[in-house]
């Protein structure tokens, strides 16, 4: 297997990054690339959020997507997202997974959230929708822990990696 890397998103990758589209049964569980664009755009320029959008990269080839925020909290009751870092978006392009791809990237994000660009957190997060085994699966085998009390019926299910 070639090497994945994250590549910061730039005009130079931006189209390769919007192109890159799941599968026809998982577009219920991820946003597409452009929408995740546009919310780390008003994030920033709105919010004053820090984001970091970056390309999974396989070689040459952009195989994924992954945006990575900080304090970025959208519901009252997930006290715990507070000065800590989220994987806001996250994707393998159709094309590309079942090859390893998805568990190398999130590895990477982890180790970067691990230098602090922001400052010091106790943990990271992310979140997933209820149906979706698989990133249920990934996210559990890289350590996170899932924090199904916090959500209603039917909303997605927080989890989360102490640091």
């Amino acid at each position: 297997m070639d090497q994945i890397r994250l590549e910061k998103t730039t005009w130079d990758n931006i189209d390769d990054i919007l192109k890159l589209k799941v599968a026809k049964e998982q577009k219920e569980f991820v946003a597409p690339n452009s929408d995740s664009m546009i919310d780390a755009y008003f994030a920033m320029t709105e919010e004053g959020k820090t984001v970091y959008p970056f390309g999974i990269y396989c070689g040459k080839k952009a195989v994924g997507f992954l945006m990575i925020s900080y304090n970025c909290v959208w519901r009252d009751n997930l006290n715990f997202a507070r000065n800590s870092y989220y994987i806001w978006r996250f994707m393998i392009d159709r094309k590309y997974q079942k090859r390893g791809y998805g568990k190398e990237a999130l590895r990477l994000a982890i180790d970067f959230i691990r230098t602090f660009p922001c400052g010091e957190a106790g943990c990271c997060w992310l979140s997933y929708e209820p149906e979706n085994e698989v990133a249920r699966k990934l996210y559990l085998s890289m350590g996170f822990e899932e924090k199904p009390e916090l959500c209603r019926e039917g909303e997605e299910i927080p989890a989360v990696l102490n640091l």
